[in-house]
């Protein structure tokens, strides 16, 4: 079985927030405390006092440190204003800074939506505070959702746990954990788009226009000596391809191929951009993939073997499955643009088949792409 193998570079970070390198996030919430409804030193208790309020600030998300793991710098800020039980002696409020750096992680889907997880070690200060309140090591953990509105702009809800000691130090004072809760929504700001690397346009299968030669003009018969006219054949065409023997270079075509003004079966590329640890295509990829799904069903005596390969970035078994779920998502969009399935097969080869260096980010590019395998 003769077979022609295609190449494809799948380069390019994150459509949405993954496509830049920073996201800024304003956000707004309200944050409750386990220690509320205190109003003063407990034995063995914790703080006392601060009560239930609303919060702001804002989160700065690096995206070109780690592909994994995405640095986070969180600052929110908030203020006890209840009643005149918490107010401290010099008639002021109690306000609340929280400063914390987490570790992000995002799960890739191939929906609108990206779920996400952090956690990560700050500090809390307070300002006019009271007796019992003191600043110290904050530990905390959360989970949301980010869904984009704009290339540039996504919504983000989140919610987060704090988890703090209570120890001033002192033998008048109280020691006991506090445990804060917030939920927030902020709309994300993504910045410094991302380069993509150059990848060369689909060539799509062009079949010339055949014309039939002019048939010779009749020889002129002498009167006097009258000839029988020549009959000229038709133009033969043996197998049926569009193109009349005396051109074709291919005479022996078989049925099911689309054919070149030679005669010749036409074959294409398909050239996709796909996201570090992702599988999801883009507008641009989708159209790629309809001009590719044409030509299979312009050509059915073509099969096509669908190959997904990644960079060394995460673990082999990871990387195996993204291999796999990349190739199979182009084999569910061709067959869902009208190629036979039995006509397609998708598999993947993980980071094992690198064509380039690992160690460099446009090495890596290279490495994340499919290969098309085409077969009579």
């Amino acid at each position: 079985m003769k077979k022609i193998t295609l190449s494809a570079l799948l380069a390019a970070t994150l459509v949405s927030a993954s496509d830049f390198n920073y996201e800024v996030t304003p956000v707004a919430g309200y944050m409750w405390n386990s220690t509320a409804k205190e109003t003063g030193l407990q034995e063995n208790g914790a703080m006392g006092g601060v009560e239930n309020h609303a919060v702001y600030g804002v989160e700065l998300q690096m995206d070109n440190v780690s592909d994994l793991i995405k640095p986070e710098l969180s600052i929110l800020y908030g203020r006890d204003t209840v009643n005149q039980s918490v107010v401290n002696t010099n008639g002021e409020y109690t306000g609340v800074l929280t400063t914390m750096l987490n570790g992000v992680y995002e799960l890739d889907t191939t929906t609108a939506f990206t779920p996400f997880a952090k956690a990560g070690l700050g500090y809390q200060w307070y300002t006019n505070t009271h007796p019992s309140d003191f600043d110290g090591l904050v530990l905390d953990a959360g989970m949301g959702l980010k869904t984009d509105l704009t290339k540039h702009i996504a919504l983000k809800l989140e919610g987060l746990y704090m988890y703090k000691m209570n120890n001033n130090g002192n033998t008048n004072g109280s020691n006991g954990e506090v445990h804060n809760v917030a939920a927030l929504a902020g709309l994300t700001f993504n910045f410094d788009e991302k380069a993509a690397p150059v990848v060369a346009a689909v060539t799509a299968p062009v079949v010339a226009a055949v014309v039939a030669e002019k048939p010779k003009p009749a020889p002129v018969v002498v009167a006097e000596a009258p000839k029988p006219v020549p009959v000229i054949a038709a133009p033969i065409d043996s197998d049926k391809d569009g193109v009349f023997d005396p051109a074709d270079k291919c005479p022996n075509t078989p049925a099911g191929f689309k054919v070149d003004v030679d005669g010749c079966p036409v074959k294409a590329t398909l050239h996709l951009n796909f996201a570090t640890n992702s599988n999801k295509v883009d507008k641009e990829g989708t159209a790629k993939v309809n001009t590719f799904a044409a030509f299979l069903k312009d050509s059915p005596a073509y099969k096509a073997a669908i190959v997904g390969h990644t960079d060394s970035t995460a673990s082999d078994a990871y990387n195996q499955k993204l291999s796999e779920k990349r190739a199979g998502i182009v084999r569910d969009m061709l067959i869902k643009d009208g190629v036979a399935a039995d006509h397609l097969t998708a598999a993947g080869e993980g980071e094992k088949m690198p064509i380039a260096s690992n160690k460099t980010k446009a090495g890596r590019a290279e490495n994340r792409r499919i290969e098309v395998e085409l077969c009579k």
